[in-house]
């Protein structure tokens, strides 16, 4: 899975778009779309994604009830 696709399912599983998630981390939304679609998230941009969730990130998404979104994971 590439990390556009963990941060697509993060919005999925967190109920908010993807304009609302680049506001959260500063960015536009037209920036951060482009991000997305180019699939160049750098690891501090994830790190700082996880942040505005609240969930941790270790090339993964964690969340409270122990459930994962893992970058290695196949689709």
């Amino acid at each position: 899975m590439k990390s556009s696709d963990m941060v697509r399912e993060l919005c999925l599983k967190t109920g908010i778009s993807i304009s609302e998630l680049a506001r959260r981390v500063g960015q536009s939304p037209q920036n951060f779309n482009k991000k997305i679609i180019r699939d160049t998230l750098t690891a501090e941009e994830m790190i700082g994604i996880a942040k505005a969730v609240d969930v941790t990130y270790e090339e993964s998404f964690v969340f409270s009830d122990g459930s994962r979104i893992d970058l290695g994971e196949k689709e």
